[in-house]
């Protein structure tokens, strides 16, 4: 039994009402798990369907780089384990599974490594752009994720308060069940890419229109290795990859990454803002016409360019400093 039986009316309303309060904080802390394991997923339902857009969890991904994860495959198993415990989290809540005993706990604790992450992107990149933590889905800046995290403290002690459950029979194989459901879900939905190496490609470039009028790039482009990045400042795609770019130059800045960007001025911040990218060498291009025709039709268009011949061809969720430093290196 969980709790003596005690007639409701000798417990009094402060009892049922605590009960009722801790229940519906309970399960607003719960959402909250749920949803942000959701928005990172990298999935979406469209209707009974599932589908699949990357570029939420990839951002996330990409975040455990920035940290220091020199494997991007690494990284993607972190993240996927990171989002299982999110959607373990909330499971366990629903479902009354150890409450005081655990699942509080583990929430704090949680809750804590998120926050001094987010203290470190504040302290390194100020509070611009996007954290991430609810994906692409609610965009937040680090300080609002911040307060958001202190809230989910607040309302997890008020639960230990108002809510300590005590154990009920079986629980701890449905604990195990939901544990294994959790921790597997997000590679079955999002399996992890073994092999993102980019498409070789054999084509000429000419880049000879950088060079005809100022601003030109400080480098010479058309000789030697470049890893050249086409995107356009309102392109959310290109967004991603200038981001990811930014991570792999903030971990090895010898890599000959370079971004050409097009579009109107009054981007720019806005762009900077959720890439960081502006440490990343670059160059935003006026004219149009000629950016086109060196990009291609689609941007983000990245090129491993050689010697005016592009011999790679990579998407955004191609990006890896692996295949960079050996493509360097033939």
């Amino acid at each position: 039994m969980t709790e003596e039986l005690v007639p409701l009316q000798k417990k009094g309303v402060s009892f049922s009402l605590k009960r009722v309060v801790g229940l519906l904080l309970l399960l607003s802390l719960a959402a909250t798990f749920l949803y942000s394991a959701y928005s990172k997923s990298g999935i979406a339902f469209e209707g009974i369907y599932i589908v699949r857009n990357d570029g939420p969890f990839l951002s996330f991904q990409w975040t455990f780089v920035d940290l220091g994860i020199s494997s991007i495959v690494t990284a993607g198993i972190i993240a996927r384990l990171f989002i299982g415990l999110e959607l373990l989290l909330g499971l366990l809540l629903i479902c009354h599974i150890f409450l005081k005993q655990f699942t509080y706990k583990a929430i704090l604790i949680l809750l804590a490594i998120f926050t001094a992450y987010l203290l470190f992107v504040l302290a390194k990149q100020g509070n611009h752009g996007n954290c991430g933590c609810f994906g692409d889905n609610i965009a937040m800046t680090p300080m609002q994720s911040i307060w958001k995290n202190l809230g989910m403290v607040a309302v997890t002690f008020v639960l230990i308060y108002l809510y300590p459950i005590k154990p009920y029979k079986n629980q701890e194989i449905v604990a195990v069940v939901l544990f294994m459901v959790a921790m597997v879900t997000p590679f079955i939905l999002n399996p992890v890419d073994l092999d993102n190496r980019p498409e070789a490609a054999n084509e000429t470039i000419d880049l000879a229109p950088l060079y005809t009028a100022a601003p030109m790039p400080d480098v010479d482009l058309r000789t030697g290795k470049h890893i050249v990045a086409f995107m356009s400042l309102t392109c959310p795609h290109c967004r991603k990859a200038a981001y990811l770019l930014h991570v792999i130059h903030h971990q090895d800045p010898t890599l000959p990454i370079y971004l050409l960007l097009s579009g109107s001025d009054n981007h720019e911040k806005e762009f900077y803002n959720e890439t960081h990218a502006s440490d990343v060498p670059h160059l935003h291009v006026h004219d149009v016409a000629a950016f086109q025709k060196m990009a291609g039709p689609y941007v983000p268009a990245i090129y491993y360019i050689n010697n005016g011949r592009i011999e790679r061809k990579a998407n955004y969720f191609q990006l890896d400093p692996k295949y960079m430093k050996e493509w360097l290196h033939q």
